[in-house]
């Protein structure tokens, strides 16, 4: 998916500088935000690298339990796991304990791409100074032990890309420091706890699982700029307390996630947002023209859902623009610029609408069945059932 792919957009070479260099200064205040990177042999070589410190003696009993459940390590990362020296470890970054420089500790584990199998131990709650713990795309499965609750300083988790099962991992929720959390694509399910959007993080994604829980009602005071939803099974309406995300929402992707109703106008509170992704779901309605006031909006997609009414042409004016997809709806009008967004240098698909003179677009029939029995999304905000009962199965995007 397009947006998705500007959130993920990094440096490698210039994460583990930075991280190397944070490691040796603090536990905090890290810029970590949509970032992917690959393991380099970048260590932190201070004078007590041995085990003679007691956290680097209780990280050598963790990362040893963990050598024991790795199953598969193709590319050998973990080979040089051996002895106390535990900062001299493939993927493990020690730096100064804050309150004490004279002591090591190990702060940061980056396993990302490795390609290994096994499952985390308990005896991870042993590397309680632990800032960073990356595993991207690897095949990590099982659940997330309870036991890194004891991570009070962690404050980047990315589990992402791996086989980890089970319900949300409340664990979460307990770690006082954590802004980035990513747990896309695994094979989580069940209800996603309104709790999440209370913890003050910067990044949550949970795309690409088995969510199977309603948004909830009320997102609470969350912080987050990034929010990403993307193929589950959410259901239920996005409630007006969107808003709530007013002060630091700028990408908000809930494509493919079931969500039904009208698009609420309190998106348009969301003064920050660069990205907006609601494609191929089940909403209906207008398009809200709060929208139009959303000035830092660079892409926009409404596809493959049930939407009609007219599409506004404030909203094709804003400044920023680039991408608007409104493709298989039943739009019915475009007004002003909209219909030739491409003179303004914005991307744009309006196929599979019912835009008289415009290629491509719906049956009449199609149109009509829909038209017929339009959706007053003011009285009911979240669609009501008539829409959909009056759509046969071809009728539908």
């Amino acid at each position: 998916m397009a947006s998705n792919n500007s959130l993920l957009t990094t440096s490698t070479t210039a994460l583990f500088s930075f991280l190397v260099l944070y490691l040796a200064v603090s536990f905090s205040n890290i810029a970590a935000k949509h970032r992917h990177s690959t393991p380099t042999n970048h260590h932190s070589h201070h004078h007590d690298t041995n085990a003679s410190s007691p956290r680097l003696q209780q990280a050598y009993i963790a990362l040893q339990a963990w050598k024991r459940v790795i199953y598969s390590d193709p590319f050998n990362t973990t080979s040089d796991w051996t002895g106390p020296a535990v900062c001299t470890y493939t993927g493990i970054y020690c730096a100064p304990f804050p309150n004490n420089t004279d002591i090591q500790t190990v702060a940061g584990i980056d396993l990302n791409h490795a390609d290994i199998a096994g499952f985390l131990p308990d005896e991870l709650g042993l590397l309680s100074d632990l800032s960073l713990l990356h595993l991207n795309s690897n095949r990590f499965c099982g659940i997330i032990p309870q036991t890194l609750s004891n991570l009070s300083l962690l404050f980047e988790l990315d589990l992402s890309n791996n086989r980890f099962v089970g319900p949300f991992p409340s664990v979460v929720l307990s770690l006082p420091t954590l802004k980035f959390l990513d747990l896309r694509f695994n094979e989580f399910e069940g209800a996603i706890p309104p709790e999440l959007f209370n913890v003050k993080l910067d990044a949550i994604f949970i795309n690409n699982n088995r969510w199977t829980s309603i948004i909830p009602s009320s997102f609470g005071s969350t912080t987050a700029s990034v929010v990403v939803f993307a193929n589950n099974n959410i259901n239920g309406c996005i409630p007006p307390s969107i808003s709530n995300f007013a002060n630091t929402m700028e990408e908000l992707l809930l494509a493919n996630t079931n969500v039904s109703g009208c698009l609420p106008p309190e998106v348009g509170f969301l003064y920050k947002l660069r990205v907006l992704d609601v494609s191929s779901n089940k909403l209906v309605g207008e398009i809200p023209y709060s929208i139009a006031g959303l000035a830092h909006l660079e892409q926009l997609n409404l596809g493959h859902n049930m939407m009609s009414g007219v599409v506004p042409s404030g909203i094709c004016q804003l400044p920023k623009l680039a991408n608007f997809t409104f493709s298989y709806n039943f739009f019915f009008e475009e007004e002003g610029i909209c219909r030739n967004l491409t003179s303004a240098g914005v991307v744009s698909d309006d196929r599979r609408n019912c835009l008289p003179e415009k290629p491509f677009q719906r049956s009449k029939k199609e149109c009509d069945a829909v038209l017929e029995h339009p959706v007053d999304c003011y009285e009911h905000p979240c669609g009501g059932d008539k829409p959909v009962e009056n759509h046969t199965k071809k009728d539908m995007p």
